[in-house]
């Protein structure tokens, strides 16, 4: 090779690798020491946007976990909340049950409804107070501004005993019983005040519906567990009406209309009609001749039935009246001259024979069996009419029977209609859950307050009613329970998840960002062997240009 003094590669050689290795050493001692392989985006721009991701969202999880926090915090506070009005609900229904004991006064209930009105205050305090940071965690709602309240107590009365104790009056006296059929509510039919109190549609056909129709105009002052004021209650012309619905769904139904409505007042007794008829001017030779001429009045019709009953157990027919129903349900198609041959053995041919006996002895009936001026109402089973326990206006029909607000009656599926109950107002909370805009937890408060329970007009006075408003207060404060359990369950699961997904996040941004001591160090000990021996090749480099003066020597 030619020998130059002007240009020296060999040493800008050397300079140039020793530069490299310096630089690749000062780059591996930065990396070591500050425990980062990304000192910039220069040492990896993809790298660099992919741990910038994981950053803000490492830091968005970090931040929703102390939302998480906060939020479990607050449904801590409305648990308890909730614990504490179900205690006094719990209270208040110790008080309704005592406020059923037959032997309290009406003084006795006053001092209960007084403790009543006192939990009640409290419950609507505690519900409406409830804060977490200085905000209401439970909606401020009072109730359903909406709703028609006469149908309201029409639809307790209902729910609370007037279905089931007169469904288990015609089973208990007439053995009779539904086939399972709808029966549907109606409060929006009426002829007006003082006409038709209520009144049973449908057919005997099978899977038909029946539909109970009550006149609101005659049912809107329920103030007792009776129903408006005596002597004709409310739960007594429920009671009537539900004798037609299960004979409509349990026999043929094809019935002389003085054997329908006469049973149907049998079942709770019309004493006061006959009286208020012979208080009228009429005679008891007219009420007979009535019914005996083709003619229909209630009085006329219930005095037939009651004289049939107690002809029928003088001629040895198991329960009177029973008897003759318990056959005609177990024999669809009969009419009421077949039933009455079949269980009477032929002594009554048909209903013809009855009406002759009837218009013969029915006015002495009156005059000489019946009694018109005692509490009785003269009701099957009771004292006139068969001996048993005296059933006045006001108790002839029991306050509740063996069914329960939810299944008032074992035989018939009941729909009750709309009466303008809205949904409950709730009080929206969102909880941000995660990293993401989308990453939310919607949770939702329903007020708790006394009269958004439907306890602002609680009454110990009548106490099925009030039974049954508690009970409802409880379910519903039980379900608010049951959905702040629910939503505290998720927030530790979301807060799991949290915890797993970052610690991933993390060891992935760790793969991209962190440095590899031990192949960075391996790196680092070569880099120093090569720039040592870089800086001693560019010490001969730099000697090489000495030969030419050996050529001029």
């Amino acid at each position: 090779m030619s020998l130059s003094i002007n240009n020296n590669s060999l040493s800008l050689n050397a300079q140039r690798k020793l530069a490299d290795h310096t630089n690749d050493a000062n780059r591996l001692i930065a990396r070591l020491s500050s425990g980062a392989r990304i000192g910039g985006a220069s040492d990896d721009p993809a790298g660099q946007a992919l741990a910038s991701r994981m950053t803000s969202q490492l830091t968005g999880m970090s931040q929703a976990m102390r939302s998480i926090n906060d939020a479990t915090s607050m449904l801590q506070v409305a648990d308890s909340t909730l614990s504490t009005i179900t205690d006094s609900l719990q209270r208040l229904r110790e008080l309704a049950v005592a406020s059923g004991n037959g032997s309290y006064t009406d003084r006795d209930r006053n001092t209960l409804q007084a403790e009543a009105d006192q939990i009640l205050s409290h419950i609507t305090q505690t519900g409406n107070g409830a804060t977490f940071n200085g905000q209401t965690i439970f909606s401020q709602d009072n109730g359903n501004a909406h709703e028609d309240k006469n149908k309201r107590a029409v639809l307790d009365s209902l729910r609370a005993g007037w279905l089931s104790s007169a469904e288990d009056m015609v089973q208990q006296y007439y053995g009779l019983q539904a086939d399972g059929a709808t029966l549907k509510i109606n409060l929006d039919t009426t002829d007006g005040q003082g006409g038709v109190l209520a009144s049973v549609s449908g057919s005997t056909a099978a899977d038909s519906d029946v539909t109970l129709n009550i006149d609101m105009a005659d049912f809107s002052n329920i103030t007792t567990p009776d129903g408006g004021s005596g002597p004709l209650y409310d739960d007594r012309v429920i009671a009537h009406e539900m004798v037609h619905a299960i004979m409509l769904r349990s026999t043929s139904f094809n019935f002389p209309q003085w054997f329908t409505e006469g049973t149907a007042e049998l079942i709770q007794g019309a004493d006061e009609r006959v009286a208020g008829a012979l208080a009228g001017g009429q005679t008891a030779d007219d009420i007979v001749g009535t019914i005996a001429g083709g003619g229909f009045t209630y009085e006329g019709g219930y005095v037939a039935s009651r004289y049939l009953h107690d002809r029928l157990k003088s001629m040895g027919v198991d329960g009177g009246m029973k008897g003759l129903m318990t056959y005609l349900s177990a024999h669809r198609t009969a009419d009421l001259d077949t039933a009455l041959k079949a269980v009477t053995g032929g002594q009554y041919q048909d209903t013809s024979d009855f009406m002759a006996d009837f218009s013969a002895h029915g006015a002495g009936f009156i005059t000489d069996t019946m009694n018109l001026t005692n509490a009785d109402t003269g009701a099957i089973g009771g004292l006139d009419a068969d001996g048993g326990p005296s059933r006045d206006a006001q108790g002839v029909v029991a306050e509740a029977g063996f069914g329960t607000p939810d299944r008032p009656l074992r035989n018939f599926k009941v729909e009750y209609p709309d009466i303008g109950t809205a949904a409950p107002s709730m009080r929206r909370v969102q909880i941000q859950a995660g990293a993401d805009a989308s990453d939310l937890i919607d949770m939702q408060f329903a007020a708790v307050n006394a009269s958004a329970l439907g306890l602002g007009d609680l009454d110990m006075h009548n106490t099925a009613v009030a039974l049954l408003h508690i009970d409802d207060a409880l379910a519903f404060v039980s379900d608010q329970r049951v959905q702040v359990g629910a939503y505290s369950n998720r927030m530790d699961v979301v807060a799991s998840n949290n915890q797993t997904a970052s610690m991933n996040l993390e060891a992935a941004r760790g793969r991209i960002q962190d440095v590899d001591y031990a192949g960075d160090t391996v790196r680092l000990t070569r880099v120093q062997i090569l720039q040592q021996a870089a800086s001693a090749m560019l010490t001969q480099a730099n000697g090489e240009p000495r030969a030419v003066l050996a050529l001029l020597r």
